[in-house]
């Protein structure tokens, strides 16, 4: 359904005094990836890594520096305004801020009615009437609500018509960006799951981006694992989380909490060493390596491209060369 290939997005940034230095932040370097219908593929990383950028250039909401976003087999780059409408039938997105994604003087008629509108203008205002009024429903709300505004709605309430509004296009892919990182645990596992529920329904691919890697095993059938706008690792997720490949994904999954009290107690935690590298001065060769405890003379020179290393799991990392 999608196919990334060598994605770069850079940003140039100005520098300090009166001859400032061009530099260049590359906040993605060179992603690729295949997604499928039906398919979630959980995206991961400390913040900073490059996820959320990613996420708006596969929707040309941000502008890629180069490589390719293949939708369908079409390739998308260069594609006009016109052609990216066209798209964007299929293509919606759930952000991270519940209330910062509404239009704080519509009401939920008008901002889930809001894309047919755009896209289908020839609906009669009855049958939009009625399409909003069924997936309110199908997301856990109900028609008493249609009137109001954004405010006066909960974290959890307003993410569910964020849902609403992506899926009243009935698209193909949702790209979901950290869609519950705002909300309470309890509020999290309800979003999750009607995510999960609404998948089943209509066939929907989803890219789930997300800081709690517990959260992204529940969701995900693959995990693609980012370090400094790089993949470190991408790997179906009974593999990566049984026996992780790379030693950046090691070391996160280590920070995961276990819910037993005596398996927390006993387990070792892979301590990283050094600070994060700025992304505007990335450490040459392998990225991870100034923190990485297996570096060695070929990490710094050459950058390791994401290969298989078996089956199920790719990484790149020297280490399986």
């Amino acid at each position: 359904m999608l196919s990334v290939r060598d994605l770069h997005v850079h940003f140039k940034v100005r520098g300090e005094g009166f001859f400032p230095e061009k530099r260049v932040l590359k906040a993605v370097n060179g992603v690729s990836f295949d997604l499928y219908p039906g398919e979630t593929l959980g995206i991961v990383g400390e913040s900073g890594c490059g996820k959320s950028t990613l996420a708006r250039a596969l929707l040309n909401l941000i502008p890629a520096t180069a490589g390719q976003v293949v939708w369908l087999g079409r390739d998308m780059s260069g594609a006009s305004s016109a052609d990216w409408q066209a798209v964007r039938k299929n293509v919606q997105m759930v952000f991270q801020d519940p209330l910062a994604s509404l239009n704080p003087r519509m009401n939920v008629l008008q901002i889930i009615g809001e894309p047919l509108r755009t896209h289908r203008p020839e609906l009669p205002a009855s049958e939009v009437l009625a399409r909003v009024k069924a997936m309110l429903v199908r997301v856990g709300l109900n028609e008493a609500q249609l009137y109001r505004y954004p405010h006066e709605f909960s974290g959890g309430q307003c993410q569910r018509i964020g849902i609403a509004r992506a899926l009243i296009l009935e698209p193909k892919l949702i790209v979901c960006d950290e869609p519950v990182s705002a909300l309470d645990v309890s509020i999290q596992a309800q979003i999750i799951n009607l995510l999960k529920d609404l998948q089943k329904q209509l066939n929907l691919a989803l890219v789930f981006i997300a800081h709690d890697l517990a959260v992204v095993k529940h969701v995900s059938q693959r995990i693609l694992v980012m370090y400094l706008g790089r993949v470190m690792e991408l790997a179906d997720k009974h593999e990566l989380y049984a026996d992780p490949k790379h030693p950046y994904t090691r070391a996160l999954l280590s920070a995961v909490p276990i819910p037993d009290p005596k398996l927390e107690r006993g387990k070792q935690i892979q301590m990283l060493s050094g600070e994060l590298p700025s992304p505007l001065r990335p450490p040459t060769g392998c990225v991870f390596r100034t923190r990485c405890p297996h570096a060695f003379e070929r990490c710094a020179a050459e950058v390791p491209a994401l290969e298989a290393v078996n089956e199920r799991s790719q990484a790149a990392c020297w280490l399986y060369r």
